[in-house]
């Protein structure tokens, strides 16, 4: 079945996650003016250091491992994985932007090198993002690299949302370390 979902302006989205539209402007330009100041903090950059320095040379077949045991944790009571991100004091920390940004961000998560969760504002459906254009398309790029997804519908926040991601460059070396995702919104930027 195919459900429609009408934003403030006349735009259309339809549920399907085939059916997208393009992210407006409007959703780059509050990650450049609101985000980017605590986007890139020492906190921030500390912890993708930090995580970098217990991932680094990980194998594929590790990653692969770890993805499937998050994937299994979610929604379970048993999360040793998953407590061990959300535990993070850099979550606690992006929850409460999520928070104070009045509606208009749903949730933050931080990458590694590798493509790896750092730490979330919620829960995400997987453990590494290294094989999205999240982190293919910004990381891998490098500085200054911004990704701007198409809108769709979000599971796991419930809503139709746009995911604008970027790199996270360490001032002291000028190397970049990692990466951001906010997802935005979608009816709050239209």
């Amino acid at each position: 079945m195919l459900r429609t979902f009408a934003l403030s302006l006349p735009v259309v989205v339809a549920a399907s996650m085939a059916a997208a539209v393009e992210a407006p402007p409007a959703m780059t330009a509050f990650v450049e003016t609101d985000i980017m100041s605590w986007a890139q903090s020492q906190q921030v950059i500390d912890a993708v250091n930090e995580k970098n320095g217990k991932t680094a040379g990980v194998s594929a077949a590790q990653i692969e491992e770890w993805d499937t045991q998050w994937r299994a944790e979610v929604g379970q009571t048993d999360q040793p994985l998953v407590s061990a991100v959300m535990s993070h004091p850099l979550s606690a920390f992006l929850s409460e932007q999520v928070a104070a940004s009045g509606g208009r961000i749903t949730e933050i998560f931080v990458m590694d090198a590798v493509g790896l969760n750092v730490a979330a504002s919620d829960v995400t459906s997987d453990y590494w993002q290294g094989d999205e254009d999240k982190h293919i398309k910004t990381y891998g790029v490098g500085p200054d690299a911004i990704h701007v997804s198409e809108i769709e519908f979000d599971e796991s926040t419930q809503t139709y949302q746009g995911q604008v991601s970027f790199t996270l460059t360490d001032p002291a070396t000028n190397q970049v370390v990692g990466a951001m995702t906010v997802g935005l919104n979608a009816e709050a930027f239209y």
